[in-house]
């Protein structure tokens, strides 16, 4: 069921309600580019383990308002306000690559609402000491990310030509947008009703233009605007060795500065395989903490 709710300042917000609606509820931070679209598989799983899943736009993406300049920090007060309109005082979550600094910044700062946590193949904080941000990482993330740090206006214009690209290919064609980001592991997992809920969440997501991406990026890359050691809720993390999205040493980082973490750093997953394979051990967690 798609809602719209509004944050403390006004801004819309698009969501998605799903799953079992009398289930406890769990909040899905989406990745990027992206939209707050309830994969199908997902989607069963929770109905099945009694799981009210509710996935939401972030500002910029599809029927979002965009909120220039936000921090990562900034999801927790449209989180709040999301579970205050559903009228939910106690919510789990979860968030995958560049949902997953979403994901640990409601940990940090929402400990009053928020049960548990997972982290799901999460990008670190850039420039953070002892990372090696970089080695691993396929060669279009590492070129975007390296040309938004050297020349912000070239990178936006890229930015804008990569939406018209993206939005210019077909489910069918899904596989071919990421050549050297997909691991074979990766690659096996890409099955067609993936491709066709990727095409749908940038068909959505970007149909507003760049705003949501753009900020996304720029997000990640700047002070996230909270400290991870302030965590006290449970959290769940997974990372892949095989992942080129996000390289597998990030999730290593994250995992040693996290406060008692539930670290999973498997050998053989790589980026899409995560949710693929893990998602319905990851709910059933989230659900011990209710």
């Amino acid at each position: 069921m798609e809602r719209v709710v509004h944050a403390a300042d006004g801004r819309t917000l698009r969501l998605e309600d799903g799953g079992d609606p009398r289930g406890k509820p769990v909040l899905m931070h989406h990745g990027m580019p992206g939209a707050g679209l309830l994969y199908p598989a997902e989607e069963a799983d929770a109905r099945q383990l009694g799981i009210r899943l509710i996935g939401y736009d972030r500002p910029g993406y599809g029927g979002s308002t965009p909120q220039p300049g936000r921090t990562v920090a900034d999801c927790a007060e449209d989180v709040r306000a999301i579970a205050r309109a559903l009228e939910i005082d106690r919510l789990a979550i979860w968030g995958i690559s560049g949902g997953g600094p979403h994901a640990l910044a409601c940990a940090a700062l929402l400990p009053d609402l928020v049960v548990a946590v997972a982290s799901l193949a999460s990008v670190a904080p850039y420039g953070a000491e002892g990372l090696d941000y970089f080695t691993g990482m396929g060669e279009e993330n590492v070129t975007d990310t390296k040309l938004l740090l050297e020349d912000e206006p070239a990178a936006r214009l890229k930015s804008k030509a990569d939406r018209e690209r993206l939005l210019g290919v077909s489910a069918e064609d899904m596989i071919k947008a990421f050549p050297s980001l997909l691991s074979p592991v990766d690659a096996a997992a890409f099955t067609p009703e993936l491709a066709q809920y990727l095409f749908a969440c940038n068909q959505l997501g970007l149909a507003p233009g760049d705003e949501g991406w753009w900020d996304d990026g720029v997000a990640s890359m700047r002070p996230w605007g909270f400290e991870l050691g302030a965590i006290t809720v449970p959290v769940q993390l997974w990372h892949g060795r095989q992942d080129r999205f996000v390289p597998f040493q990030h999730g290593e980082w994250l995992a040693t500065m996290i406060p008692g973490v539930d670290a999973h750093l498997t050998d053989d997953d790589g980026h899409i395989t995560l949710p693929a394979r893990r998602l319905p051990q990851i709910h059933a967690w989230l659900l011990e903490h209710f």
